[in-house]
């Protein structure tokens, strides 16, 4: 496989060293999580053991990571940059709970673990989810997370959007209606970009916004989420045909068994390859302004489409 140009620019931090500002990160985006979402013996800390079981349970933390790089070019202190990205991940960890319902996607399976709804119950896994949304806007509106309101206020807008019915919630939506919809190539970006996309694009721009970046910032590091984004859903989708439920921790296959359209279906296994990597070298593009400071985010879209998780 040819060299990309992401996989150039991105030579001098190396995929080890990413590795371990990943594993980093996610340690204390962990422990911020365990002290944000406390266990509760009152009657209703049954759902708090369900939010703790979805929101403790591991995986790669990437928006975290995301949020916390975005951040770290502007030397923001990372006990403000923790609590934004503790904020999406909780919305992150709540669209799981619900993508995996009986209603929507019906798997058994997440991370390795029991999806939440099998661990506990559907009722309480809905509701798990609802508190997880809700309490990520109090994270997000508390003053510890930065002094100035207005920035407090950008931050909570900024994870309404890409969240609600023009991001996440619409791209699902979206999904569900996918096959009466009939989607063209634009239409299957356009899920594609709201359900995983937005929220991705999120975590890059708030890393910018908790700092007081300009607008400018704000949207370069927003369009390569974009990007970052829709390279990490085909890679998703690339998994799903190559990968293995013992890789992956969640069934495999799923996509063809159902019918659904991606851009693997619509493309073939190694253009949809190709694909991701032209988008991982579009991502990178974005990082221009940011110099040799943006180097762990341009190594983040080659591990993007290289992972096997």
């Amino acid at each position: 496989m040819n060299k990309s140009a992401a996989a150039e620019h991105s030579a001098g931090v190396g995929a080890e060293a990413f590795k371990a500002a990943l594993k980093s990160t996610a340690d204390a985006v962990n422990a911020e999580l365990d002290r944000l979402i406390p266990a509760v013996s009152e009657p209703e800390g049954y759902v708090v053991e369900a939010m703790r079981y979805a929101a403790l349970d591991g995986g790669k933390r990437l928006r975290p990571f995301l949020v916390c790089a975005a951040a770290d070019l502007f030397d923001v202190p990372r006990t403000q940059s923790l609590r934004v990205a503790a904020a999406v991940e909780m919305v992150h960890c709540y669209s799981l709970i619900h993508d995996d319902l009986p209603a929507m996607d019906d798997d058994d399976l997440r991370r390795g673990r029991p999806t939440v709804h099998r661990q506990f119950d559907e009722a309480t896994a809905i509701l798990a989810g609802d508190a997880l949304l809700t309490e990520s806007f109090a994270v997000l509106a508390d003053p510890a997370t930065h002094p100035d309101g207005n920035i407090r206020i950008a931050l909570v807008q900024e994870l309404a959007r890409a969240s609600g019915a023009a991001g996440m919630v619409g791209g699902q939506m979206i999904d569900l209606r996918a096959a009466e919809l009939n989607l063209d190539d634009a239409g299957l970006r356009q899920l594609q970009d709201l359900k995983t996309g937005c929220i991705i694009a999120c975590a890059c721009r708030s890393g910018a916004v908790v700092a007081g970046a300009t607008n400018e910032q704000i949207d370069a590091l927003g369009a390569y989420g974009i990007a970052l984004g829709l390279a990490f859903q085909i890679a998703d989708d690339i998994l799903d045909v190559e990968g293995s439920a013992a890789e992956t921790g969640k069934a495999t296959g799923k996509d063809e068994a159902a019918g659904k359209e991606t851009f693997v279906s619509r493309m073939g296994l190694e253009n949809a390859k190709s694909y991701a990597r032209s988008l991982a070298d579009d991502a990178v593009g974005h990082l221009k302004a940011f110099g040799d400071k943006a180097a762990l985010l341009r190594e983040a879209a080659m591990f993007t489409v290289n992972r096997r998780n």
